[in-house]
């Protein structure tokens, strides 16, 4: 069975963790909410380094724990990366690697330590870093060096927890597209904490959302970023990821036009070739709808939908409209009052204008 069954429930003065889920057992599962929702002690319990009593959790159909049972951290075949790389200062990049290979537990052969430890250090594009040592690297280097000395020990899960929050912005633009390799070339499960948004819509395949220590939500990442009742507590990064393919480059306007089901987007042209996969992100801010179609404006993508809910937003002001173009979930933030003026209602035939869609 190729799941991963966890449940929790652990008690401390003014927080509980009560958790009863089946993720997945492949590909890169987001762990999303705000701080103090209880994503870490959700991990750190994933991997043994809390206990909790009664508590469950099988990989794969491997018990990990049970009622009878306890495999300790050390004999669970996974990686862990924290959110600072807490690298040994007195080791070189290759010292601190080979170390992590000792501390496994596994019986593995020579050679297949050396691919473990290789194609991490290709993976994550590390090799001229070998000999430096740790006080020698930026912030987005010692990163690195902490994701690919949890991948040098082979492990069967991929644990991340928030791995670009002690990041600003440009170490973390710096490091975002080796995380995109993991997730492109592991064969290997991970689960990955965070609460930024722009993380999880460029890197997540499933979306766990959670709150005050429950899952208000889990599910496949464009499914749950289009529900209505999850975007409020997003704000202003309420949206949803649309999957596609590109198929045209406009090479006058520097523009690439991306497929999806049956809607078509242009996008800034980013050097991807026709036929690859991509991901695009649709923020509802972006979005107007109206009832006919609009001539002579500057934006590109005007897409025909059909609504099929309204919600509630943060603000009594506003409303949120989900709709359908061609098999894509689109959500648009609007005022309560141009939503009563377009009479939007489930089944409403619209016309949306998406004033900016982002290539992941």
């Amino acid at each position: 069975m190729d799941l991963i069954e966890a449940r929790f429930r652990l008690a401390w003065w003014g927080f509980t963790l009560d958790i009863n889920e089946r993720l997945p057992g492949s590909g890169v599962t987001a762990v999303y909410g705000h701080s103090g929702s209880g994503k870490t002690t959700l991990l750190r319990c994933i991997a043994g380094l809390e206990r909790t009593r009664g508590g469950f959790l099988s990989f794969k159909g491997e018990v990990w724990q049970d009622a009878g049972s306890w495999v300790p951290t050390h004999r669970r075949p996974l990686g862990y990366v924290f959110q600072e790389a807490s690298l040994f200062s007195h080791l070189t990049v290759l010292g601190n690697l080979r170390y992590g290979q000792r501390r496994a537990d596994s019986p593995r052969s020579q050679k297949e330590d050396r691919f473990g430890l290789e194609h991490a250090i290709e993976l994550l594009g590390i090799g001229h870093l070998l000999k430096r040592k740790p006080d020698g690297l930026s912030g987005g280097e010692r990163q690195r060096v902490g994701i690919a000395r949890a991948l040098a020990v082979n492990p069967r899960v991929l644990l991340l927890d928030e791995p670009l929050a002690a990041l600003d912005l440009a170490r973390k633009q710096e490091i975002l597209p080796y995380l995109e390799r993991l997730h492109d070339e592991l064969a290997i499960p991970a689960l990955y904490v965070s609460h930024a948004p722009d993380e999880v819509a460029r890197l997540a395949d499933h979306l766990v959302v959670m709150d005050q220590g429950q899952v208000l939500a889990s599910g496949p990442l464009n499914e749950t970023l289009a529900r209505l009742d999850l975007p409020i507590r997003l704000g202003e990064e309420a949206g949803v990821v649309v999957d596609g393919r590109v198929v045209e480059h406009d090479d006058i306007w520097h523009l690439l036009r991306v497929q999806s089901c049956g809607a078509s987007l242009w996008v800034r042209d980013t050097g991807a070739p026709i036929g690859r996969r991509v991901r695009v992100r649709i923020l509802a801010r972006d979005v107007s709808i109206a009832r006919v179609p609009l001539e002579g404006s500057s934006i590109l993508n005007t897409l025909r939908a059909r609504v099929t809910s309204l919600g509630d937003d943060s603000h009594p002001a506003l409303s949120l409209v989900k709709m359908d173009a061609d098999g894509s979930a689109i959500l648009a933030r609007v005022t309560r009052r141009s939503a009563e003026q377009l009479g939007l209602c489930p089944g409403s035939s619209v016309w949306i204008q998406i004033k900016a869609v982002a290539l992941l």
